[in-house]
């Protein structure tokens, strides 16, 4: 009699049964000791409603952002691509989180593990899509300060497909642990922070985005060091050329702060991850905590569009028209309401120079011909915008 040999199916396919296995998240949560955590024994506490707030804002602003870019045709240009997804991202970030929100505490117990992967996979993705947004958005600018002569149709294709990469490498990360990188039936892989995702993922992400933290940092350190070398090479060719100083300090405080705030937002939480990777089951009692280290990750989200539309001076425009048509405000006050709400204040890095800034090709070149010291300023004034 010939013995019949079949080939064991796909992990994912052996799990599947499991997902919807209703023991599985108080089993895991239980062995990760997050089930003493009074969060899960009564309604939505405090912090809860606090973030829900933050999650709200989060929404409104970036779609007041979305609306203000989509109203106006000038800013439906290849270079707004980037920013319109980072909105997006960050927009449905706030959601994600929000729904996440929502489904915690007591409703978590009462989740499949497809349904507790979906819900974690929500807020992955979208936060994902936000970090790798910064990430497209300074190659882009790395891109435009070491090719200067750009044809348009040449721009708008890649930054379709960076639009594109971004959303499929976090869509491809999101997946991993819904197709089988996760520790359903083995308890002393799982993580405290996530006790249904494997630590060897955690930590797979850990890495994924700190270097991509590092990339933001080396990139941007190359576009302030190029510019001020264009700048001071400029400055010795030619005499009587306007000192750009104050424009490089500008610049410098752009970087600065997107740097900074996405450093400040999104270390604490990757500190955390790292402890998390490291610390024995039940050991580390901030772990814990962790939903206060990712409400400081989802600020991020919040003041994404103050930093990377509010300095831009068209953009901000367009954004107050808005409000005024929203808040039925007559158009003709903009002039001084926008005096007394200190907005001139957050111009930083806009200048004359912001619609030469906005051009591609010849009018952006660092030719020696007509025009190089306003060549440099533009540079400048792109770099920081």
């Amino acid at each position: 009699m010939e013995s019949v040999s079949m080939e064991s199916p796909p992990h994912w396919v052996q799990l599947y049964p499991e997902y919807h296995n209703d023991n599985i998240i108080p089993l895991h949560y239980n062995y990760t000791g997050k089930l003493y955590n009074s969060k899960y024994k009564g309604r939505l506490q405090v912090n809860a409603i606090v973030f829900l707030v933050v999650c709200a804002f989060t929404v409104a602003e970036n779609l007041v952002v979305l609306l203000a870019i989509w109203r106006n045709k000038k800013f439906h240009a290849p270079m707004y691509y980037l920013l319109g997804n980072l909105t997006l991202s960050d927009l449905l970030a706030g959601v994600a989180y929000a729904a996440n929100i929502v489904l915690s505490g007591p409703s978590t117990l009462r989740l499949t593990p497809l349904q507790w992967f979906l819900r974690e996979a929500g807020v992955f993705v979208t936060l994902a899509a936000s970090v790798l947004s910064l990430f497209a958005i300074a190659v882009e600018r790395h891109i435009t300060m070491v090719r200067v002569r750009l044809y348009h149709g040449d721009k708008k294709r890649r930054m379709l497909l960076l639009v594109g990469a971004t959303w499929v490498a976090s869509f491809a990360l999101g997946a991993l642990p819904l197709l089988g990188w996760n520790c359903l039936g083995c308890l002393p892989e799982c993580s405290t922070v996530l006790p249904l995702y494997s630590k060897h993922y955690v930590l797979f992400c850990i890495v994924v985005f700190l270097v991509i933290l590092l990339s933001i940092v080396v990139l941007y350190a190359r576009i302030y060091c190029m510019v001020k070398f264009n700048g001071q090479r400029l400055g010795r060719l030619y005499k009587g050329v306007p000192k750009t100083s104050k424009r490089y300090m500008s610049l410098l405080r752009t970087v600065t702060t997107v740097v900074g705030t996405f450093i400040a937002c999104w270390l604490p939480l990757f500190l955390l991850l790292l402890l998390d990777v490291a610390c024995q089951n039940q050991a580390c009692g901030v772990l814990y905590k962790a939903d206060y280290f990712l409400g400081l990750a989802m600020i991020n989200s919040l003041l994404n569009p103050v930093i990377y539309t509010l300095t831009n001076k068209d953009l901000r425009r367009a954004i107050f028209r808005l409000l005024c048509c929203l808040l039925a405000v007559a158009p003709g006050a903009e002039g001084s309401r926008a005096k007394r709400f200190g907005l001139p204040v957050l111009e930083g890095s806009t200048s004359k120079s912001d619609h030469s800034s906005h051009q591609e090709g010849p009018n952006a070149n660092l030719s020696v011909r007509n025009g190089a010291p306003a060549a440099s300023e533009a540079l400048v004034s792109k770099a920081a915008a």
